[in-house]
């Protein structure tokens, strides 16, 4: 009866044997705080990369060292905040905030709220909507640049975006300093139907100011550029730059061949098939677009300066 009673004991001192975690362990009895300097680390999710064309699989820390380019050549989206950094001397520059604008104008019916889908957007992007507003120097050349973001849907032009791009033109204006964008958009914004196509309209004439003030617009398209932004301030710059490999284009591939009965050339709507028919004037890497863009800007400013 007592050999009973001493097995059922849970005080630890008799009874069932402890598991080492109920133990602590050895580590933790021949001194304490060992454990957790040797407890096992968790590896992140992302700490791997796998590259979109040949599938091979890419340490993390070396793909932001490449700027987000993979062995195979391949030019990754990236978000606004890295292109930013990326862009201008040192990594530095002054955020210009963005406008605000009414959400929802439309009261969209979808299967998920617009409201929550901003909200998301918002979130994981950290920015107000898919554009982003900086100003400093490219190369030692002041500008003022403003980044389209895809990964806040889509890169969609909607009244936010527009409102942003307005404002960095305005601010271009202001500082007497050119104007440079990395466009990256599926389109219009459906969620705001007949207010997101105005959008074109209202960028368009935000771009004469520009112009009227005799100062450079400079595009760089990235991957994908298409539908009513490839057809408006996409395709109004004064020089067109795109990234290797990027898809420029208004609607889609299979859309064209659907209405056309046509089988499109291999590369359609590529960066470096449209610079082969002069819709595109260069195809820059990444690392090398700082250096670029500095340079057109120095010849340009300098033209300004003596006319």
């Amino acid at each position: 009866m007592a050999m009973a009673e001493q097995r059922n004991d849970k005080s630890g001192k008799g009874g069932a044997p402890q598991t080492p975690r109920e133990r602590g362990g050895w580590l933790a009895k021949i001194a304490p705080g060992v454990r957790n300097l040797v407890a096992k680390r968790e590896t992140p999710e992302n700490l791997w990369v796998k590259c979109p064309d040949t599938g091979e699989m890419i340490y993390r820390p070396d793909l932001e060292t490449a700027l987000w380019v993979t062995p195979s050549g391949h030019h990754m989206r990236i978000g606004a905040a890295q292109r930013l950094r990326y862009t201008f001397d040192d990594g530095k520059y002054e955020k210009i905030s963005a406008p605000t604008v009414v959400d929802d104008p439309l009261k969209f019916p979808d299967d998920k709220p617009y409201i929550d889908r901003l909200k998301a957007a918002r979130k994981s992007s950290g920015e107000q909507d898919a554009m982003a507003i900086g100003y400093g120097k490219i190369q030692g050349q002041p500008a003022v640049v403003v980044v389209q973001d895809f990964n806040f849907m889509g890169g969609s032009l909607g009244m936010g975006a527009g409102e942003i791009f307005i404002a960095a033109a305005k601010e271009a204006v202001k500082r007497k300093v050119p104007f440079v964008i990395f466009t990256a958009s599926g389109g219009a914004r459906m969620q705001e139907g007949t207010l997101s196509l105005m959008q074109m309209a209202r960028t368009t004439l935000a771009l004469n100011e520009v112009k009227d003030a005799g100062l450079p617009y400079i595009v760089v398209m990235t991957d994908p550029t298409t539908g009513g932004v490839s057809a408006s301030y996409a395709m109004l710059g004064d020089i067109h730059i795109a990234e290797p490999n990027a898809m420029i284009a208004f609607s889609g591939r299979r859309v064209i061949e659907q209405t056309l009965r046509e089988v499109l050339p291999p590369g359609f709507q590529r960066a470096e098939f449209l610079m082969e028919r002069g819709m595109v004037d260069m195809v820059v890497a990444r690392s090398d677009l700082p250096k670029t863009l500095g340079s057109i800007l120095q010849t340009l400013t300098m033209k300004r300066k003596a006319a």
